[in-house]
C-alpha cells in the first residue's frame, strides 16, 4: 500500500496570513552590508508613492495636477464666500488672505492625518511582501501628501499675494514653524488613528463625529484673543489653535499671539506618534490579518 505524498487540500476561501515582514527598525539601522537596508526602505517608499499617484490620479483627467487644483479651487470658493459675509477681517484688509493663512496649515494637518490613518488599508496587498513594512506605507503616504499640501499652500498664498494689494510683510520663520508643526501633528494623529481604526473599526466613525467642529474651533475665522475667557480656557487645549495663530503671526507682524506654546503642540504630536508606533508595532499583523 502506497501513501500519497500530495499535500492536504486547503480551503480556497480562507485568506492567506500575512507572512513575517522585515523588522523596520533592524532594516533601517543595519540592513545588509553596504547600506542595503536603507536602499530597500527607500525603494519601497518610492514604489508605494508612485503606486498611490497612479492609483488615485492615473485614471483622472489631468492626473496629479487635478489633485493640486481641486483643493485650490475649494479654498478659493470658500474664501470668496466668507469674504462676502465678513467684509472686515480680524487682521489686515483682505479676508481671503486671513482665511487662507489659517486654512492652509489646518488643511495640511487634516490631509496628513486622514491619509496616514488609512495607510494599511490602502497598501494591504503590498504589505503581504516581506520587503514592505507598515512603516514604509505610513511614510509613503506622509511624504506624498506633505508635498501636495505644501505645493497647494504655496500656490494659494502666492497667488493671493500676487493678485491682491494685501500690504503684508511676511516673516518666513513663523510660517515654516507652523507648517512643520502641522506636519508633525498630522503624522502623530494619523499613526495613532491607523492603529485604533484597525483594532476598533467603529473608531473611524467616532473620530469623524468628534472632530467635525474642528474647523470652527481652530481659529480659522476668528482670533483666539477676541474670545471670552471661558472659551479661551477650553480652546487653548486644541493644538491647531496654536498652529493657526503662529501662521497668522507670520503674515501680520502686528499680531503677537502670546498664547502659542510650541512645547504643548510638540508634546501632543510626540505623545500621539509614540503611542501609535507602539500600538502599530504590536498589533499591525493582527490588523492586516483581519
Amino acid at each position: 500500500m502506497t501513501v500519497s505524498s500530495r499535500p492536504a487540500p486547503t480551503s480556497p476561501s480562507a485568506p492567506a496570513p500575512i507572512p513575517p515582514a522585515q523588522d523596520p527598525v533592524r532594516r533601517v539601522a543595519g540592513g545588509t552590508s553596504g547600506g542595503g537596508g536603507h536602499g530597500t526602505a527607500v525603494r519601497a517608499i518610492v514604489a508605494l508613492m508612485l503606486r498611490e499617484m497612479s492609483t488615485r490620479y492615473g485614471r483622472t483627467p489631468g492626473g496629479y495636477l487635478w489633485a493640486v487644483l481641486e483643493p485650490l479651487a475649494a479654498i478659493l470658493v470658500l474664501s470668496l464666500g466668507f469674504s462676502l459675509l465678513l467684509r472686515s477681517p480680524p487682521l489686515g484688509t483682505s479676508f481671503i488672505l486671513f482665511y487662507a493663512t489659517g486654512y492652509t496649515p489646518f488643511n495640511l494637518y487634516q490631509s496628513l492625518s486622514n491619509s496616514v490613518a488609512r495607510s494599511l488599508n490602502f497598501s494591504r496587498a503590498l504589505l503581504r511582501y516581506p520587503a514592505v513594512t507598515w512603516v514604509d506605507s505610513v511614510l509613503a503616504r506622509f511624504l506624498l501628501n506633505t508635498l501636495t499640501g505644501i505645493l497647494v499652500s504655496f500656490l494659494l498664498l502666492g497667488g493671493i499675494l500676487a493678485t491682491l494689494d494685501t500690504r503684508v510683510v511676511i516673516d518666513p520663520v513663523p510660517v515654516i514653524e507652523a507648517m512643520g508643526l502641522s506636519m508633525l501633528l498630522g503624522l502623530g494623529v494619523g499613526v495613532l488613528n491607523c492603529a485604533l481604526m484597525g483594532l476598533f473599526p467603529i473608531w473611524e466613525v467616532a473620530w469623524s463625529v468628534i472632530t467635525r467642529p474642528l474647523f470652527i474651533a481652530s481659529g480659522i475665522l476668528f482670533l483666539y484673543d477676541s474670545l471670552p475667557a471661558g472659551a479661551q480656557a477650553i480652546l487653548w487645549y486644541n493644538p491647531l489653535m496654536h498652529i493657526v495663530g503662529l501662521m497668522h503671526s507670520g503674515f501680520y507682524p502686528i499680531y503677537t499671539p502670546s498664547y502659542v506654546s510650541f512645547a504643548y503642540v510638540i508634546f501632543c504630536a510626540l505623545a500621539t506618534l509614540s503611542t501609535g508606533v507602539l500600538l502599530m508595532g504590536r498589533y499591525h499583523r493582527d490588523i492586516l490579518n483581519q
